[in-house]
């Protein structure tokens, strides 16, 4: 358990939010971290393990010409596995993981390619997405590394965009306090 994922699980709670995940190179690991600490039953509302290219538009509803474009190693496609696995699990905000962790290249892309995203509820009158991020990273090391590296990062980007939505309701409520100014 690490106490990104402590807060991740604290911030959710606080808000009353939740949290469903995809997976492809981590295998298991993000969720394996979120259902570490404590209390994450109140938030965790479960995990799809889409290793398979296939399962990424079977269960999480990736575009099967973008797959077969591009591969399951794109930023388009992580961001898809993470809004996919948010409608499919009905959770409030989805993370997903997908690239390489060797030994060899896949789709044309390096071992140490890994994009994470995030996908979160809609917020404010342009009805942009407050998740809806997505990250590329270029890793370094071993298979194992990679793969922890990439839970590390996909976890922080979660607790970003999760700490961004704390200060805004925070800053609503206190203009709402404060006479709306």
């Amino acid at each position: 358990m690490t106490s990104t994922a402590t807060d991740v699980v604290r911030l959710l709670t606080v808000s009353g939010g939740t949290l469903a995940v995809a997976e492809s190179l981590t295998g298991g690991l993000v969720a394996a971290e979120i259902t570490s600490v404590p209390g994450a039953s109140k938030v965790f509302r479960g995990s799809v393990t889409a290793y398979a290219t296939a399962l990424k538009h079977d269960l999480l509803g990736v575009d099967a010409d973008l797959l077969a474009a591009r591969g399951a190693v794109d930023p388009q496609v992580a961001a898809q596995m993470a809004a996919g696995v948010r409608k499919a699990l009905g959770a409030d905000w989805g993370v997903a993981t997908t690239g390489v962790a060797g030994p060899d290249a896949q789709d044309g892309q390096p071992v140490g390619t890994v994009f994470v995203a995030v996908d979160g509820p809609f917020t404010g009158a342009s009805g942009s997405a407050s998740g809806g991020k997505v990250e590329a990273l270029r890793l370094n090391g071993d298979r194992a590394e990679i793969r922890r590296e990439s839970v590390r990062s996909v976890l922080a980007l979660l607790l970003k965009e999760l700490a961004g939505e704390q200060t805004g309701n925070e800053r609503a409520q206190d203009t709402e306090q404060n006479g709306g100014f």
